[in-house]
């Protein structure tokens, strides 16, 4: 039989031979991303629940091993770690912090519990959860990732994370099963703010990227040749090396398979306009910034569910026939 100890921040298992144990875990919200996440976690041999609206998810983790939960709150019954994975804020504060006259996740947990939360949400939004949680004495962390559903399927994923040392180093080792590159950001929202800060940047990055390849191409280049040139040059750039935006240029990437998968634009959207909060809550100009959410925001209206590569289709059409 497994004790917990609760008398400090730290969530610790140990069985009857004093030997640390695996925690249970109840993971929350089983899309794209925190499917493959708690698969990850239930190859390394954690007990979780599980609990997703999507029947379809919920059997995917029943099948791989999870308990399915009716709530959030069923889910975390014997949970000493809760991970959730979640659209937006509004999520995120409506299974914490509850609506209406409703109780939230963290009014039922145990003191000592150790919460999770990998959604990409506003900075604000995460430190009002870790608020409550710290008055409930809960260890509330906020771990958004960097990777895309190839890491979360690989367990390659970075983790960029926000809240207390000794909440990040019970945390650190279950991260460790979903992701090869764990950075402890700073304290409460730390990491949203880096999070927001690096897909502003890819955005840009992106953005920049398909202009150039375009300006090339409409100039009698060979975007392949140009690619090269570039990616050779002091224009070099993530998105030129794994993940150029022109069709056919490179193997096994959206703009090669019809902009399908990957991350779609809406989210890169998202993500700008959390950027365009932080910065107006801050009062922090971000031209380049406003650009890029003001060409996403233009390109989603039609291509929202295309991977964020197709804002290529901006300055060329056809790539998308």
């Amino acid at each position: 039989m497994a004790t917990k100890d609760t008398g400090s921040s730290n969530t610790i298992m140990t069985d009857n031979d004093g030997k640390t144990a695996k925690p249970n875990i109840a993971f929350i919200g089983l899309g794209n991303m925190g499917a493959p996440m708690a698969e990850n976690l239930l190859k390394a041999g954690y007990a979780l629940s599980v609990y997703d609206l999507s029947a379809e998810a919920t059997q995917r983790l029943e099948q791989a091993g999870a308990s399915v939960a009716d709530s959030p709150k069923d889910a975390a019954r014997n949970a000493q770690v809760v991970i959730s994975m979640l659209p937006a804020g509004k999520h995120v504060h409506s299974v914490y912090l509850g609506e209406g006259s409703t109780d939230g996740l963290l009014a039922s947990l145990p003191k000592g519990t150790l919460v999770i939360d990998s959604s990409t949400i506003a900075a604000a939004d995460a430190r009002l959860v870790a608020e409550a949680a710290s008055k409930l004495e809960i260890d509330f962390l906020d771990a958004p990732v960097s990777g895309g559903t190839g890491g979360a399927i690989a367990g390659s994923l970075t983790f960029i994370v926000g809240g207390s040392d000794d909440a990040f180093a019970t945390a650190e080792p279950i991260l460790a099963v979903m992701g090869k590159n764990i950075f402890h950001a700073g304290e409460h929202g730390a990491g949203q703010v880096a999070k927001i800060c690096n897909n502003m940047l890819l955005g840009i990055l992106m953005a920049g990227t398909a202009e150039a390849i375009n300006l090339g191409v409409k100039n009698g280049l060979d975007p392949k040749v140009l690619s090269d040139i570039m990616l050779q040059s002091s224009g070099r750039n993530w998105t030129l090396e794994v993940y150029n935006p022109y069709p056919q240029v490179m193997e096994n990437v959206p703009s090669s398979n019809g902009y399908r998968g990957g991350f779609m634009s809406k989210l890169m959207q998202k993500d700008l306009n959390l950027a365009m909060q932080t910065a107006q809550d801050t009062h922090v100009e971000t031209p380049m910034g406003a650009k890029a959410t003001e060409l996403y925001e233009a390109h989603t209206v039609e291509n929202g569910d295309r991977d964020f590569s197709s804002i290529m289709a901006r300055y060329d059409s056809s790539a998308l026939s």
